[in-house]
């Protein structure tokens, strides 16, 4: 099944929070769609008029439908990402695969490793398909624990509308952590996203204690995964436990509407310690993508970009 990054839902999403964005092959184009080769491409902004080009979870290559010659259709793709480039004043083009074989493909024709990634390259996966008592006796004692500790509090959990509630947790944790967040309209219309026949959707959901919200997440659900995207907490109330009593609710949700997969969404050690225990508690499987690829278009622009970001 393909990522949910590479569906026509998330690229009008993405459209909508202010991105140029293209789909390969495109409507109108001349390009012939063999659905052997798709990609969801989306133009960022840097400094000085440049962008670079990103393909998040991408691309999408199928070689059992390759009709016209995988050499030739790879090279209309490759062609096609650098006139784009050109027009877009791109210095280099990012992409992300999931499947190894695309970057065996990928690198063949240009693309070298970056150190600069935009999707975690490691996530930690849950097996919905296992009885509840057989989550639970996965997970570490300490999660365990803190289910209970947040289930004698009282911690009540409910799906919200309302965004505000989000915005202000979120709002104490990127200033407790120090990192920074979308503003708040790009929640606004994530919880928007959907498609039509309920394949993929996105929630919000709350942890109440006393009736006050006190953790938060967003929830992505896409064919029969759930993707924890988006998580905010009060850090005063952490003594009730409430991300634990948060998760647990949001798992056995998604097991009884028959999801198969709870994807924690990114894990770093070294970058996000605390973060990455507690996914890493629930007992999950740990998984590895291939990780982040650019084809460099300009490589002047593209020295001072890296060099850029080394300062900064």
């Amino acid at each position: 099944m393909e990522s949910f990054l590479q569906t026509t839902e998330w690229l009008k999403f993405q459209e909508s929070a202010g991105h140029k964005v293209w789909r390969f092959p495109s409507a109108g184009s001349g390009q012939v769609d063999s659905g052997s080769i798709k990609a969801n491409i989306i133009k960022y902004n840097l400094p000085l008029g440049k962008s670079y080009l990103y393909i998040p979870h991408g691309p999408e290559i199928s070689l059992e439908h390759i009709s016209s010659g995988l050499k030739n259709e790879l090279a209309n793709f490759i062609k096609y990402l650098k006139d784009l480039a050109k027009e877009e004043k791109s210095i280099f083009i990012k992409i992300e695969p999931l499947a190894d074989t695309v970057i065996e493909l990928m690198y063949r024709r240009g693309f070298k490793r970056s150190s600069k990634q935009i999707q975690p390259y490691k996530t930690v996966i849950v097996d919905l398909t296992l009885s509840e008592e057989h989550l639970l006796g996965k997970m570490h004692p300490k999660t365990r624990y803190n289910i209970k500790i947040a289930e004698k509090h009282g911690v009540q959990i409910k799906h919200s509308e309302d965004i505000d509630e989000f915005w202000k947790l979120m709002e104490k944790t990127t200033k407790r952590d120090g990192f920074s967040s979308h503003k708040k309209d790009y929640y606004e219309k994530l919880l928007k996203l959907s498609d039509a026949n309920g394949k993929l959707r996105t929630e919000l959901v709350l942890a109440y204690y006393n009736n006050k919200p006190i953790a938060g997440a967003i929830v992505l659900k896409y064919g029969d995964i759930g993707y924890y995207l988006h998580g905010a907490s009060d850090h005063e109330s952490r003594s009730i436990m409430a991300p634990y009593a948060l998760h647990w609710e949001i798992m056995k949700e998604l097991k009884n509407k028959e999801a198969k997969f709870y994807d924690f969404w990114g894990v770093d050690s070294k970058k996000w310690p605390g973060v990455t225990r507690f996914k890493m508690g629930w007992g999950g499987e740990l998984r590895e993508h291939p990780g982040s690829f650019d084809l460099v278009t300009s490589r002047l622009w593209y020295l001072g970009y890296i060099l850029a970001k080394k300062i900064i």
